[in-house]
């Protein structure tokens, strides 16, 4: 078939504008940064990598749907959820919601905190939303360090490490968040001991399969998706979930198979001259760790791997018997 010769203008045209298009469409990409400014970052620009996803691509969730536990016919017993109380009102937040969000921004009595969850690294970490004594919300970079998630901030763009907690890049740089007491257990567990909880609704207002799970295998295999600084030795499978600590700059692992050879529901450990106690419950796998006056102490459980790539001088705990 042949063009007439206004055709061809036309056609010519066309093609001009689209790659047109298409040429400032890529000079205005934001490129392996995501559109964030690196240029003061105090990790090395090559180790903080793009993980996928376009800034927000993960879209992080503010003030969502909360409802009644009675209501939440979509949960079963055995789901595991992120359990957070503060001026005592409890809240849930499912980790089949958080696989696909990552960060929910919410609040109670005026009090802002952002709960963050690392499917790479199977880290929960919820942090009070207060900087400099302002507010802010968190939403998903789409660049990682060490695997992790690194957040930003909506009011000055800065990166956040999650496992860190502290800006490693921006006009917040240096600057650390305050991590909050939460549980890492399964919903029935939480609904008995919080039977007025609130619990986040999956009618989030995103279309997503919450019923299913984008990482399915991921937590059994040896492999992950991207590398890591510091490769964690093979006493434990990658994957093996830990809690951490971390007291005045000394780090120790909590690994779960550990506990489990430790074999007690409650005990004493010290870090760094701190003495906790630690309520273990291995049937529902899922610890709570508290200080000498019985205040919840914050901690992060994920997957050793992850706790290794920050810490690998730490410390593991270990029962005196074995």
């Amino acid at each position: 078939m042949r063009f007439l010769p206004s055709v061809k203008i036309r056609v010519l045209s066309l093609i001009g504008i689209l790659l047109g298009v298409i040429v400032y469409k890529i000079s205005i990409s934001p490129g392996p940064s995501n559109g964030f400014d690196l240029s003061n970052s105090i990790l090395p620009r090559d180790e903080i990598v793009h993980g996928g996803p376009p800034r927000d691509g993960i879209p992080a969730l503010s003030d969502p749907k909360m409802i009644a536990a009675s209501a939440a016919d979509y949960l079963a017993d055995s789901d595991r959820i992120i359990g957070i109380t503060l001026n005592g009102q409890s809240r849930a937040y499912p980790i089949a919601i958080l696989n696909w969000h990552e960060i929910v921004n919410d609040e109670i009595d005026n009090k802002r905190f952002a709960v963050t969850y690392c499917p790479l690294c199977g880290t929960a970490v919820a942090f009070d939303s207060s900087i400099d004594g302002k507010s802010t919300d968190f939403g998903v970079s789409g660049l990682l360090y060490n695997s992790d998630v690194l957040l930003y901030d909506r009011e000055t763009e800065s990166l956040w490490s999650q496992i860190m907690g502290q800006s490693i890049s921006g006009e917040r740089v240096g600057m650390s968040l305050v991590a909050l007491p939460i549980s890492h257990t399964n919903w029935g567990v939480w609904r008995n001991r919080h039977p007025d909880t609130l619990v986040l609704s999956d009618d989030t207002g995103f279309e997503r399969d919450y019923q299913r799970n984008p990482y399915a295998g991921y937590e059994k295999s040896r492999h992950t998706f991207f590398s890591v600084n510091n490769k964690a030795p093979d006493t434990y499978h990658p994957k093996e979930i830990v809690v951490g600590l971390g007291i005045n700059g000394i780090y120790k692992a909590y690994p779960f198979i550990e506990l489990d050879r430790n074999n007690q529901a409650r005990f004493e450990d010290t870090i760094n001259g701190v003495r906790l106690t630690f309520d273990w419950d291995s049937a529902n796998r899922s610890i709570s760790i508290t200080d000498v006056d019985g205040n919840p102490v914050a901690s992060i459980q994920g997957f050793w791997f992850a706790w290794f790539a920050f810490h690998p001088d730490t410390q593991v705990f270990r029962p005196r018997n074995t």
